[in-house]
């Protein structure tokens, strides 16, 4: 594929993502300021924390070129912290004091959902675009979907029915890491969504 994804990478997991891509064989660089997104054809915000991700991308002056570029159709590809800073809104109760949000999905989720990291957990999910078998899925301190607004379109649920991944047009949110495991289908279905997508950055 002849595209090129931008990785997030002021905090968290961006690593592991960058790896993902360069086992597809897409290029792939890591974004830290508004000129790091010229030339991407998507981006992906990954897992980390919410909080801190928020604030600097405030500082960097990231949090409006990203929203704009996602409302002019690039797509952007959310992973645990990544689903709540695309979210429009937080819970009360879980919100932090100052949590700055991309606020380009219709939906509202539940930080730390499943507890701390010792309850972290894997589980198989049948994630609808990317077809049989079901995908590993990892959970780390993820954040739970309360609330879906009716232009959101559910891609996998946990056993239980509750969703963990979702599709808005172009923006892309799962509270798990695909990254996190050989399975590289949620990352190749991503770059063709970028590949297919008529928006460049300059």
């Amino acid at each position: 594929m002849a595209v090129t994804i931008g990785v997030l990478a002021l905090q968290g997991d961006f690593a592991e993502h960058l790896t993902a891509l360069a086992r597809l064989g897409i290029a792939a660089h890591e974004v830290r300021q508004p000129r790091d997104l010229a030339g991407i054809d998507g981006l992906i915000i990954p897992g980390g924390e919410s909080t801190t991700i928020g604030r600097l991308l405030e500082r960097t002056e990231l949090l409006d070129v990203i929203r704009d570029l996602a409302q002019r159709g690039m797509p952007l590809w959310g992973t645990c912290a990544g689903l709540i800073l695309l979210a429009r809104e937080v819970t009360a109760e879980t919100r932090a004091r100052h949590q700055p949000l991309l606020g380009l999905l219709d939906i509202v989720v539940r930080r730390n959902a499943f507890g701390s990291q010792r309850e972290s957990f894997e589980c198989d999910l049948v994630v609808e675009p990317l077809g049989p078998p079901p995908l590993r899925a990892v959970f780390i301190r993820a954040p739970l979907i309360d609330a879906i607004g009716p232009g959101v379109a559910v891609l996998a649920r946990l056993p239980d029915g509750r969703p963990v991944a979702v599709r808005q047009g172009s923006i892309i949110g799962t509270a798990f890491h695909p990254e996190l495991t050989n399975d590289l289908r949620f990352h190749r279905w991503f770059c063709e969504l970028a590949e297919r997508a008529t928006v460049h950055t300059v």
